[in-house]
């Protein structure tokens, strides 16, 4: 059995599933992933520190897929290819920032060899 310093380590590196809410639930501007009905602050102080690394994570990866879309879309190998200025017009970036993803991407794929799977 894993000593609870152990466990805590692989919590912390294996986010919480995020879990889609009914959209019942969403019409409730106090309803956040049921947190509000927990009441014990141990419980919820645990839980709402899952969801936070899961949101971080989900941003992280989801950062990483942009950045290589921008990549794809303005490699020079494409016959359509993007400007920076039509990748920042397009996810709503400013140019400079579009020209930092497209690099981010680039670095991503050549480390990679290919876009990460899901």
């Amino acid at each position: 059995m894993a000593e609870p310093e152990e466990r805590s380590a692989q919590r912390r590196l294996r986010p919480a599933p995020l879990i889609f809410e009914p959209a019942e639930a969403t019409a409730d501007p106090e309803h956040f992933f049921d947190l509000e009905s927990i009441e014990d602050p141990r419980e919820l102080l645990s839980r709402a520190t899952e969801l936070t690394l899961a949101f971080r994570a989900a941003t992280d990866r989801a950062t990483e897929f942009q950045a290589i879309a921008a990549a794809q879309l303005a490699d020079p190998k494409r016959f359509d290819r993007l400007t920076p200025a039509d990748v920042a017009e397009r996810a709503e970036w400013t140019e400079d920032y579009a020209r930092k993803m497209i690099e981010f991407g680039r670095d991503l794929i050549r480390t990679n060899g290919r876009p990460p799977e899901d």
